[in-house]
């Protein structure tokens, strides 16, 4: 390996973004508890996990928009509360709820992004790839048409960071593709992007690593290709008979489906103490197959 490569890989290894125990209470309720995560630079992380599991409490701690009840955040080496001017220069934020000025265009939005941010030298092509008219007030905006102007306000600076909350609600498959087409070439040239999720489909595609957030907690948190080469099976099989579900009470084994003479079983482990159950009965069909990320999520998600 030569200096050259070896500063690349060291580069690409820096670490941008660091949460350490991080934890949200309001009152009795445990927003978030105790959440650790890293994301390194030129990454894709994903956070994964359905409405109410703490995505959005966590970014808006990271953003220093509110205060954490206990833990530690830093990005770019800077703490997140007492350096949040300087680490909100590098970063694009998208938030769940676009957050904008009704009475002002979208062209009003870029320009006062622009003067703190500088010219944009991507301004023209994000208006053509999203199409999106920059001359009508954001309060005649749609849902869709909010995102968008969202999406770019945060691509503008080509930032260092992008903190992205549910960054593709209410578009269109083919715009859905636009800002995934954006968030991997930010990557390619060396930004870190940190963005919250509820579809797999999405992470599936873009992300290099996940979180799956649940109850305030991460359960897990991997890269997708380890998280795609878990040993984790779906079985299905129809039989001539009702089967006895007691047979199918094993240890990493879960009825995923069941109807008059047929089961469909997720397994988790060794498939052939479940097979040897089978034999017990007359099967007409029998389907085995590896788990999809769906089926791994809810395997992560239900347990």
């Amino acid at each position: 390996m030569t200096l050259l490569e070896f500063d690349l890989n060291i580069n690409r290894m820096t670490q941008v973004l660091s949460v350490q125990n991080l934890g949200k209470y309001y009152g009795e309720t445990k927003a978030v508890d105790g959440i650790n995560l890293s994301v390194e630079k030129g990454e894709i992380f994903g956070f994964l996990g359905p409405n109410g599991a703490g995505k959005t409490t966590t970014i808006r701690c990271i953003m220093d928009f509110i205060r954490p009840s206990f833990g530690k955040i830093a990005a770019f080496n800077l703490d997140s509360h007492l350096d949040s001017v300087q680490i909100k220069a590098k970063t694009g934020y998208l938030s769940g709820d676009v957050r904008i000025y009704e009475n002002w265009t979208g062209q009003e939005h870029f320009r006062f992004i622009e003067s703190m941010r500088g010219k944009s030298k991507i301004l023209s092509k994000l208006i053509k790839d999203f199409d999106f008219d920059p001359k009508v007030k954001a309060k005649k905006l749609s849902s869709g048409g909010k995102q968008k102007l969202g999406i770019i306000m945060a691509f503008l600076s080509e930032p260092e960071m992008l903190i992205l909350d549910e960054p593709t609600t209410a578009l269109d498959p083919l715009l859905q593709n636009t800002v995934y087409d954006y968030i991997l070439n930010f990557a390619r040239e060396g930004s870190t992007v940190f963005m919250s999720s509820h579809n797999l489909h999405e992470v599936q595609k873009i992300c290099s690593r996940v979180g799956i957030i649940k109850q305030g907690k991460i359960i897990a948190e991997e890269s997708v290709e380890e998280l795609r080469s878990k040993k984790i099976h779906v079985v299905k099989a129809t039989f001539d008979s009702k089967v006895s579900m007691a047979d199918f009470d094993l240890s990493g084994v879960e009825v995923f489906k069941e109807s008059a003479g047929s089961l469909t079983l997720r397994i988790k482990g060794d498939i052939n103490p479940v097979i040897s159950k089978m034999h017990n009965y007359k099967l007409k069909d029998l389907e085995v197959s590896h788990a999809s990320l769906e089926d791994i999520f809810m395997a992560y998600y239900e347990r």
